[in-house]
């Protein structure tokens, strides 16, 4: 398909563009031949046509830049034809056109992919030696994109100074593509860059309708994914378009920074657009196109629209250029003898390599015109050079002039050079683009002449590195310019969106234990973890202390020594009781069941020791169950002495038969068996349910890990103190009916004392558990449990103790007897 085009527009070309083209500036012969494609003038309006007819550049407007890009190449070929090392006895010859049109300027392209003087479509994927071995331009994106195929028919090497659509870096559509200037993709990073760097979000993009600015609109809305910056404004610009009204709605939003990435024709329209409608105090931001234009700062009005920030390749002079362009122009600004004025039917016969204007234009026009692509066109020259020396197997004294020089060779070693220039190095990658080395310049508008001062640089060899300095800044001692959607939230407060962008939104300030961090997610507040806090509006968590009871404390330490204190005493006690146990007082008392409940009380203390330390599962089953089962068993024998008592002195003549099977049937240890099995099953339910298990307690304390041990399941718990609670009540009733019996007998005040302060002791701990929440809530209830022990220990064992150590007249039958009797007596009166 093709191969047909090329054949058809021959068909054309043959026909309708035959000419003869005249010795000039534009051609130049050689051993080698290089293309130059150059935009000498500007096609301001396109007009459609309806016959296939060449444009006649000439008869447009002249560009003074483009006629320094032409002359930049004239000079680089003359420089490496005088150079005794690059190409040695080989000259280059060049053959340039002015290329004013994206389709219409096919006549130069095809003299270029012609062999001697025709096209045969056939033979061009074999054997073919086009008139050209490689070429440099055109100038823009657009332009390169629609003739570019016709090159890589045959693969002849296209080193571009112009065009940096990043379309063109598929190498699968254009293999025979390189250029010497970076690509948009650069350029719109070098953009984003600036933007962040003074951190702006909320910018326009303004472009023209064009390849060019609509990949660098497409690059733009790639690379801000995830960088906070939000594309407010977009447009692409015609010539006929209402700019006015563009830059009313851009000022309507807010927007103070505006991209300009266009031709630069569209570029000038803008600004004095922006100049015309009173735009003031924007950040515009100028692309590579028009950043180094001339004339621009020279816009009567344009200081006042703000400050221009340009992007453009580092400006790297041309040694000999000046001298290159006087001996051109001739020093006294006369027009050089080799430009010949041709008449205008003989312009319409050269195929567009003349350029009447052109030779009125003086050296000081040229040399001070905007030197962007002055480097890139420098370059390409001398990259091709280079690759035609290792194709040539050049050495420092000649080339093989003999070597057929095949454009996919040359294209080869182009694709491979690495060579210093002028304190730059040139080298390609895989895509066909070179190392980027940007600067940012200034304009410095409200100076008479206007200047441009270089204030940043970008460059990404031999390493990525971008730098700004902004004490050079107009804004440098007070504030940057404001171009946000929102005002940046505080710290510890996330942005809630508003709208359809991301930059809009409102702030909310992160309650207590979450935290933002911008840096991650500046849209939510993140929760902290478990062992974190925060307060209000944080930007980070800190970590909680975790508290528990520790064995070091002096409440610990001091209850620790009085519960090692009781423990001696109870064991005293209990071996005073085992020593003296076939005596009246230990026989009243209960005998060997005052030894079991001695040894239950002894069990119930060791679990004291288990409420300090870091509690574990194990700490929080031996501190409860523990003394749960063995203080239950204990009022269990209290109760049933409780009983006996009564039993002995008042129902046994009123129930013989039941107190008979009661002591037969030894009744009382079958109730403590019986009430045993019942405790121990439901505290074995209750450690199973649900185990009782530290808990990490985060709720009470903001700054503190509360390790506290669980209760376990509520309803297992509720049985577990029903049981022993009941006992105590049982215990109570028989005490209060034993109220009158014999002194020895008489227990009912001990008993209900120490019941007294075993129900007030919890009590006391209950109500702390549910109103105060501390590591000492756990110190509350080993206290309760202490109490407990210490009021059967004190109100039942320590009395009778006494009278075995003390007043051991009272531990005799004979005393007990006479108690008996006299309560006797005492009842027979009655």
């Amino acid at each position: 398909m093709l191969l047909s085009l090329c054949a058809f527009l021959l068909y054309f070309n043959n026909c309708f563009f035959k000419c003869s083209c005249s010795s000039s500036e534009f051609n130049l012969e050689g051993d080698y031949l290089l293309g130059g494609l150059f935009a000498l003038h500007e096609v301001d309006q396109a007009t459609p046509w309806f016959t296939p007819e060449a444009t006649e550049c000439s008869r447009h407007t002249i560009s003074v830049s483009g006629y320094q890009m032409f002359q930049v190449m004239r000079f680089a070929v003359e420089e490496v034809n005088n150079s005794t090392t690059l190409l040695p006895n080989v000259s280059l010859g060049y053959e340039m056109f002015d290329h004013c049109s994206a389709t219409k300027n096919f006549p130069a392209v095809f003299s270029y992919i012609s062999q001697n003087g025709s096209i045969k479509p056939k033979e061009m994927l074999n054997n073919h030696h086009p008139k050209v071995i490689a070429l440099t331009g055109p100038y823009g994106s657009t332009r390169t994109i629609t003739i570019a195929p016709l090159f890589t028919m045959s693969l002849i090497p296209m080193v571009n100074y112009g065009a940096s659509s990043y379309a063109l870096s598929n190498k699968l559509q254009y293999p025979s593509f390189l250029r010497a200037l970076p690509s948009n993709k650069d350029l719109i990073q070098m953009i984003i860059h600036i933007i962040q760097w003074f951190g702006w979000n909320w910018v326009a993009f303004l472009g023209s309708q064009d390849a060019y600015s609509t990949d660098g609109l497409s690059q733009f809305n790639k690379y801000i994914v995830n960088t906070g910056i939000c594309l407010a404004y977009q447009e692409a610009l015609s010539q006929e378009a209402n700019y006015t009204s563009v830059l009313k709605k851009i000022d309507m939003l807010k927007i103070n920074v505006i991209v300009v990435f266009a031709l630069p024709q569209y570029a000038k329209n803008i600004i004095k657009a922006a100049i015309a409608s009173n735009i003031r105090n924007k950040v515009w931001i100028a692309g590579e196109t028009w950043s180094m234009d001339q004339q621009l700062p020279r816009e009567t009005g344009i200081e006042k629209i703000g400050t221009v920030i340009g992007i453009t390749e580092r400006l790297l002079t041309l040694p000999g250029f000046d001298e290159f362009i006087y001996k051109v122009k001739g020093t006294s600004n006369v027009h050089n003898d080799s430009v010949k004025v041709q008449s205008p039917q003989r312009l319409s016969e050269t195929c567009n390599q003349v350029c009447e204007s052109c030779s009125l234009l003086t050296a000081g026009e040229i040399i001070n015109e905007n030197p962007s692509f002055s480097f890139s066109i420098y370059s390409a020259i001398y990259t091709i050079a280079h690759a035609l020396h290792k194709v040539l197997q050049c050495n420092m004294n000649k080339c093989h002039k003999n070597t057929t020089v095949w454009p996919y060779k040359l294209l080869g070693e182009i694709k491979n050079v690495d060579f210093p220039l002028n304190g730059r190095q040139v080298k390609y990658d895989d895509n066909g683009d070179p190392t980027v080395s940007y600067a940012v310049v200034l304009w410095h508008t409200n100076t008479n002449p206007p200047w441009l001062e270089m204030v940043g640089t970008y460059d990404t060899y031999p390493e990525m590195n971008f730098i700004i300095n902004s004490s050079l800044l107009p804004w440098s001692n007070n504030s940057v310019p404001f171009s946000n959607c929102s005002i940046e939230c505080k710290a510890g407060f996330s942005r809630e969106p508003e709208g359809l962008h991301n930059c809009c939104f409102r702030c909310k300030k992160c309650q207590r234990n979450s935290y933002v961090q911008y840096s991650r997610d500046p849209y939510s507040c993140l929760p902290c973890a478990e062992s974190e806090w925060s307060d209000d509006g944080s930007t980070t968590c800190k970590t909680r202390i975790v508290v528990y009871l520790e064995y070091t404390e002096i409440a610990s330490l001091a209850f620790i020594v009085f519960t090692i204190c009781l423990m001696i005493l109870l064991v005293t006690i209990f071996g005073l009781f085992a020593y003296n146990q076939n005596t009246p007082v230990v026989k009243s008392a209960g005998g060997s069941m005052c030894l079991l409940m001695l040894a239950c009380l002894i069990m119930a203390n060791i679990s004291l020791f288990f409420f300090f330390g870091k509690p574990t599962t194990l700490h929080c089953i031996i501190r409860n169950f523990v003394f749960a089962f063995f203080f239950t068993i204990c009022l269990s024998c209290l109760a049933v002495r409780s009983f006996q008592i009564v039993c002995v002195f008042k129902m046994a003549a009123k129930f013989p038969k039941l107190h008979s099977l009661w002591v037969k049937h030894n009744g009382q240890w079958l109730f403590i068996v019986f009430y045993c099995v019942i405790d121990l099953i439901a505290c074995v339910i209750w450690a199973t349910v649900e185990t009782p298990k530290p808990n990490r307690d985060i709720v009470s304390f903001k700054d503190q890990i509360l390790l506290i041990c669980e209760n376990g399941n509520t309803i297992t718990v509720s049985i577990v103190v029903f049981l022993s609670w009941f006992l105590g009540v049982l215990c109570l009733m028989f005490s209060y009916m034993a109220r009158d019996l014999p002194k020895n007998y008489n227990e009912a005040k001990s008993i209900t004392f120490s019941l007294v302060l075993f129900y007030l002791s919890w009590i006391a701990y209950f109500t702390a558990f549910f109103t105060l929440k501390s590591k000492y809530i756990m110190l509350f209830n080993a206290m309760a449990q202490l109490a407990s022990i210490n009021a059967i220990v004190f109100s039942y064992f320590i009395p009778k103790s006494y009278i075995i150590i003390f007043q051991p007249k009272k531990n005799t039958l004979e005393y007990f007897q006479t108690s008996i009797q006299n309560y006797t007596q005492t009842i027979s009166r009655t």
